[in-house]
């Protein structure tokens, strides 16, 4: 899974190695900077040395200089892998989905899907750049203040080691058991973007019904239960910020008690003490970093296996080795097809129906019969379970799946527009169409009426989902559309059941 989500690291890897490498670089100077202190310390302040306090009193401020510097470009840097990594996933899950056939959405809901190209990635982004920035400054930030400690006293590093165990053992259960949680609180994100999305969409029909209390209501409930969840994910990890106090005031005794011993006993100058106590918050604020990463990579590993998902989803519909690109004529042959949408639960059983090129044929049956069930087969929106449909005398599997869709044109009775002009929506049908052509199709469809009244014509403007024509207008733009294409086969699945 992992592997499935970095791989859409892409052109920013140079970008993310960058970050590395200077973070590094920041690391190795500010991990020099208490151990000059010391010296100045020691040979320079104690001994009344001025030129050695000011030779390397200028060494600190270039060591500090470059530090800033490093620390700056790694910000950087960071910032643009993560936004790129972030960009480069929102357009692989996009292209995929765009591949999927409808039994493959019918797996993932359309708010699901949602929250995965947004709430998912948005952590994903955040978790790496903390893991490219933090996650690499910290580990080696408290692996070097760790060998500085070594160097200068072997006997008082074994305390930190014991407050570095401990941090582990209590971090790792607190991540362990919050994941679980975090896996449960993205799916209540499904839940909660499916009921903005089905009351958005739906707001004429709750005011018609004077059902907003209900709906409120409804939101309210989903709210809550994500509210719960978070509470007690974010309870388990407020437990961080006790145990990391305790190392804390663990180390700074112990330095303090063992280290006023060790100098009293000469076996350590305060030079030394001073850069052993910068030594230890370092090392000690390392591992307080580190936590956040792991509390943030503990909320990104439910993102990223639910990304992955999608991006690992392969469309159930695959293209033929050697893909037929002509469609002959319109003809259309059922040979004795089933098809189920699930297994055990036949919605066609053994259809045989043969259609001749040119003729006109009505399909009738009642709510629910499958009539819609079988024209999706015609242009091959789903496989069949047995039998097969030939279009042009040639089964639909053996087709390029854009050569066979181009020539089946299908008006649905809840037909889409998309937001721009008339003549964009048109032009769907035929991307190269002139705007006579438009007009013919819109005459034959019987739309030029009620377009030639709008003012601004065909160029008027459509609003998101066509919420600004009426039903029946909607309509029969989308029968215009379709007749642009010039189709073999014309599919009109109830298509005028709002027109007058």
């Amino acid at each position: 899974k992992m592997k499935t989500v970095l791989h859409q690291l892409g052109r920013y890897k140079r970008d993310t190695l960058l970050c590395i490498g200077l973070t590094t670089f920041e690391v190795i100077m500010e991990i020099l900077l208490p151990f000059i202190t010391s010296i100045i310390i020691d040979q320079g302040l104690e001994a009344s040395n001025l030129p050695v306090v000011y030779r390397y009193g200028i060494l600190m401020v270039v060591m500090a200089f470059l530090s800033l510097v490093f620390g700056a470009l790694a910000g950087k840097f960071a910032a643009s892998a993560s936004a790129g990594f972030a960009a480069n996933l929102r357009e692989s899950i996009y292209s995929n989905i765009q591949t999927f056939s409808f039994s493959n959405i019918d797996k993932f809901s359309v708010p699901g899907l949602v929250t995965r190209m947004t709430t998912d990635i948005t952590n994903v982004q955040n978790a790496f750049m903390m893991l490219i920035r933090i996650a690499v400054r910290s580990p080696l930030m408290l692996i070097f203040s760790y060998a500085m400690c070594l160097i200068i006293s072997p006997s008082l590093s074994l305390t930190f080691l014991i407050a570095v165990v401990f941090l582990a053992i209590v971090l790792g259960v607190i991540m362990v058991v919050t994941m679980k949680i975090f896996n449960q609180v993205f799916s209540k994100y499904d839940d909660l973007n499916a009921s903005v999305q089905e009351n958005v969409s739906a707001i004429r029909v709750v005011k018609a019904f004077v059902r907003e209390d209900y709906e409120c209501g409804k939101f309210s409930k989903a709210s809550k239960t994500l509210y719960k969840m978070f509470v007690k994910a974010e309870g388990l990890l407020s437990l961080n910020n006790p145990a990391m106090m305790i190392a804390v005031y663990f180390c700074i005794i112990m330095v303090s008690w063992l280290g006023a011993h060790y100098i009293v006993a000469g076996d350590m100058t305060t030079g030394d003490l001073t850069s052993l106590f910068s030594y230890v918050m370092s090392l000690l604020m390392s591992l307080m970093m580190l936590s956040m990463v792991i509390v943030m990579i503990s909320m990104s590993m439910a993102s990223i296996r639910r990304i992955s998902e999608v991006l690992s989803e392969t469309p159930d519909l695959k293209e033929p080795q050697h893909p037929v690109t002509e469609v002959a004529d319109g003809s259309i042959d059922f040979d004795h097809v089933s098809f189920s949408y699930r297994q055990g639960k036949a919605v066609l059983s053994d259809i045989d129906l043969h259609i001749k090129s040119g003729e006109t044929i009505g399909v009738i049956g009642g709510t629910g019969s499958g009539k819609s069930s079988l024209v999706n087969l015609i242009c091959r929106l789903y496989d069949v379970d047995k039998g097969a449909v030939r279009v042009g005398g040639i089964d639909v599997r053996n087709y390029d799946m854009e050569a066979l869709r181009n020539q089946v044109a299908v008006v649905l009775q809840k037909n889409t527009l998309f937001s721009g002009t008339i003549l964009d929506n048109l032009r769907w049908g035929n991307p190269g169409a002139t705007e006579e052509q438009c007009i013919e199709a819109c005459r034959a469809a019987c739309a030029d009426e009620f377009i030639d009244r709008m003012p601004d014509g065909y160029n008027t403007r459509i609003e998101r989902g066509g919420n600004n024509v009426s039903g029946g207008q909607k309509q029969r733009l989308c029968i215009a559309r379709a007749l642009l294409k010039s189709p073999k086969v014309l599919i009109l699945d109830d298509s005028t059941s709002a027109v007058d």
